[in-house]
Formats: structure tokens, C-alpha cells, sequence
């Protein structure tokens, strides 16, 4: 009885010794994750092996893991530039990022953890203000957001193909002016649109009158032609050819007396 707890304390000892070193050498990595793997004694951080991947995994308790997040994220950003003239504008625009995967030893080696703001935020601030420069307050008012941002997202993800960082989208969410400048643009967009609708009607109308016209030339040309085609000897015969279909009417009692000037018959009388 007096050697048990001799016994024992070793025991407790070893136990907590294998309890400690069990927990600094299990790591759990979660879903949507993966590890950075550090070896104290060989070399620092591993960059020629794959990344450690979602599940459980035993390492040397002397070494180390560090966890990053694998799947894309957002970044939100507010950002006051300059447009082409001198004049404050705010973007507010997102931007869909996640780290290479093959390289995260290579993120974590020269840029760390706080990887977003150390090269993410400066590139997308620098893209934004080079780009929003050569525009003025009216061209990204009105029609040039769609291509502002393709050009913010083109001149971000130049700079960070060479930072172990992937970038998939830009989104200009916003675009605001200050409110002096975006009542003269209303104004003069408002005027432009009025100025294009009686243009229109103008357009409109003298199509009309032209169609009047061209009518009017065709009866015109039309009549000319028929009158210098009805020789009197035609008119004679038309009106003989009438005078013969009307005499045969079973409504008409034909009397002829004589003729008329133009030598034609002449009809009196009827049923």
C-alpha cells in the first residue's frame, strides 16, 4: 500500500507528458481550410509540399500549423478618388479574392496571415484611383461604370498574380458624386433627352410633309398624264359607249332629239 503512490506518480506523470504531446501534435483542419506546415529543427516553413488538407492529421509537437481560410472571400471597400477634373469621387466596390492553394507556403512565407491587407487593399485602392483618374464625373455617372470596373479588375489582378493571391471579381457597387455636380449632370442629361425628342419630332414631321408631297406630285402626274391621253374623238367614243348602256336600262325611256354640241345624242325622260 505505502509503494502505490510511488507507482503511480511516474505513471500520472508519463500520462500528462502523452496527454500534452498528443494535443500539440493533433490538428484538425476544418472545411473550406488548409494548413501551412512549420518546422521548427528542418527548414521553417514547408513550401515544396502540398498544403495540409480538411481532416486530422499527427505532426511533431515541436512544429507547428498555420490555418488559412482556402475558400473565396469579399472584400468591401469605400474609396475617395479623383476623377480626370480634380473632383472627389466615392466607390464603394467588392472584391471576390482567395489565396492560390499550391502556393499557401509561399503566401505565408513572404506576407503572413494578414496577407489582405498587406497587398489586397493597397492594389485594389492603387487600381481604383489610376482608373477612376482618367475619367470625368459625368462619364462615371452616366456610362462608363461597367467599363471602370473591368479596368479596376484588370490592373488589381496584375498586381496580384505575382502575390500568391487569385482574384475572380471586381464589383463598382457605387459611384458617388458630390451632390452640386451630380444636379448639373441630371440637368444637362434631362436637357439632352428633350433636346433628342424634338429632334425627333422634327425628323418626324418633315417625313410627313415630304410623303404629302410625293402624294400630291403623284396625283398631279398622274392627272397630266390621263388629260393629255383623252383626245376628243376618245371622249366622243366614251360617251357614245355610255349613251348605248344607258339606252338599253329597262328604267330609262330613250328619246334622242337632235344632238348636242359635241355631237353627241341626247337622252330625255325615264319610267
Amino acid at each position: 500500500m505505502e509503494k502505490l503512490p510511488k507507482i503511480a506518480i511516474p505513471v500520472i506523470v508519463v500520462a500528462i507528458i502523452l496527454i500534452i504531446v498528443l494535443a500539440k501534435s493533433a490538428v484538425t483542419i476544418s472545411s473550406g481550410e488548409a494548413g501551412v506546415l512549420y518546422k521548427t529543427f528542418s527548414g521553417g516553413v514547408v513550401t515544396d509540399e502540398a498544403p495540409l488538407g480538411e481532416g486530422f492529421h499527427l505532426i511533431a509537437p515541436w512544429n507547428d500549423v498555420f490555418v488559412y481560410e482556402v475558400r473565396q472571400q469579399e472584400l468591401f471597400e469605400q474609396m475617395k478618388v479623383l476623377s480626370s477634373n480634380g473632383l472627389e469621387i466615392q466607390i464603394d466596390a467588392s472584391a471576390w479574392y482567395e489565396p492560390v492553394y499550391s502556393d499557401l507556403g509561399n503566401l505565408h512565407q513572404s506576407l503572413g496571415e494578414n496577407y489582405l491587407g498587406r497587398v489586397i487593399q493597397p492594389a485594389i485602392r492603387s487600381a481604383a484611383r489610376s482608373v477612376v483618374g482618367r475619367y470625368t464625373p459625368e462619364q462615371l455617372y452616366s456610362s462608363k461604370r461597367d467599363v471602370i470596373q473591368d479596368e479596376i479588375f484588370a490592373e488589381t489582378k496584375k498586381i496580384l498574380d505575382k502575390q500568391y493571391v487569385q482574384l475572380n471579381e471586381v464589383l463598382v457597387r457605387d459611384v458617388t458624386l458630390p451632390r452640386t455636380i451630380k444636379d448639373a449632370i441630371e440637368r444637362k442629361l434631362k436637357q439632352e433627352q428633350e433636346s433628342l425628342e424634338y429632334e425627333f419630332r422634327l425628323v418626324t414631321a418633315s417625313k410627313e410633309a415630304e410623303k404629302v408631297i410625293i402624294e400630291a406630285e403623284g396625283k398631279a402626274e398622274s392627272n397630266r398624264i390621263l388629260s393629255a391621253s383623252l383626245t376628243d374623238k376618245i371622249l366622243q367614243d366614251k360617251g357614245i359607249d355610255a349613251t348605248i348602256k344607258l339606252s338599253e336600262s329597262p328604267n330609262t325611256k330613250v328619246i334622242v332629239i337632235g344632238s348636242g354640241e359635241s355631237g353627241m345624242p341626247l337622252i330625255l325622260g325615264n319610267n
